[in-house]
């Protein structure tokens, strides 16, 4: 039977994948729209199949919250190539295994695959993109927050992206803005000291006691010098203790007080392909 180029852009809609391939695709199937799905999904797969160990070095970071502004969540969707992963439909991929990964309740980039996209699941979904871009394709890592207000923030060039959750709804939303590319900026490592990872704070006492005696400070005198280094290392790394970037006389927790009397940082996910 004769294939129609509505046909043909139609299946293209659908799928994402070439003209050619679409009207390919319907010309083995007879017009028939989901047969030809079913061969772009599997050329696909083989395509996976064949690259399932290649390397996927680039991407796109990506942050968004939901409609009530309480729920945040990140992700990067990585691919082999600067190219593709600065392509728009790649970048509308990410966006939209994102949006339907925060209007569930995942909170794990295994169990998005499962969720159901454009009447698909999502993995089958990047299985057919797979096919259609030529590149392997794989979530590299999705975190969600909830708190009162969730400000999410996409640095340039979509390689970067942050979530930041506040104890308060209502405040100047431009303090929110400044916090999250603060904490692009500044890559802290936990929101106030006592937030921040054990094995961190262990690492960080002992390459404190093994400068000291490096620099040949009494035995006695080396704990007492590595938690002074520690507290060093607190105002510099964690957020609320950490130099306001816009005004570095004050701290961000100064910042938010002056914001709005008692407002504080909750939680945030920082991810970043570099």
């Amino acid at each position: 039977m004769a294939i129609k180029a509505a046909d043909v852009s139609k299946l293209r809609k659908m799928t994402g994948a070439g003209m050619m391939d679409c009207k390919k695709a319907l010309t083995e199937t007879d017009g028939d729209f989901d047969a030809a799905v079913e061969i772009i999904r599997k050329k696909g797969q083989a395509m996976a199949n064949k690259r399932a160990d290649r390397e996927t070095t680039e991407g796109s970071s990506r942050a968004k919250v939901s409609a009530d502004g309480k729920k945040g969540a990140v992700l990067i969707l990585k691919c082999e190539t600067d190219f593709v992963g600065k392509n728009e439909s790649f970048v509308a991929l990410a966006d939209s295994i994102l949006e339907t990964a925060l209007n569930s309740d995942v909170t794990s980039k295994e169990a998005i695959l499962d969720l159901e996209m454009n009447g698909a699941a999502v993995k089958d979904v990047i299985t057919e993109q797979i096919g259609v871009i030529g590149e392997k394709i794989e979530i590299e890592d999705y975190a969600v927050i909830s708190a009162e207000k969730v400000i999410p923030y996409i640095h340039p060039g979509s390689q970067l992206s942050v979530i930041v959750g506040f104890n308060q709804a209502d405040f100047e939303e431009q303090a929110g803005k400044d916090v999250a590319m603060q904490v692009a900026a500044m890559a802290p490592v936990g929101v106030d000291k006592e937030s921040v990872p054990a094995d961190i704070v262990e690492t960080e006492l002992r390459i404190g006691r093994e400068k000291a005696k490096e620099e040949g400070k009494p035995e006695a005198m080396l704990d007492k010098i590595a938690q002074g280094r520690l507290g060093k290392f607190f105002k510099e790394s964690t957020l609320l203790e950490q130099a306001f970037v816009k005004d570095n006389k004050k701290s961000i927790k100064q910042y938010l007080n002056e914001t709005s009397a008692g407002l504080t940082v909750t939680e945030f996910k920082r991810f970043s392909l570099s």
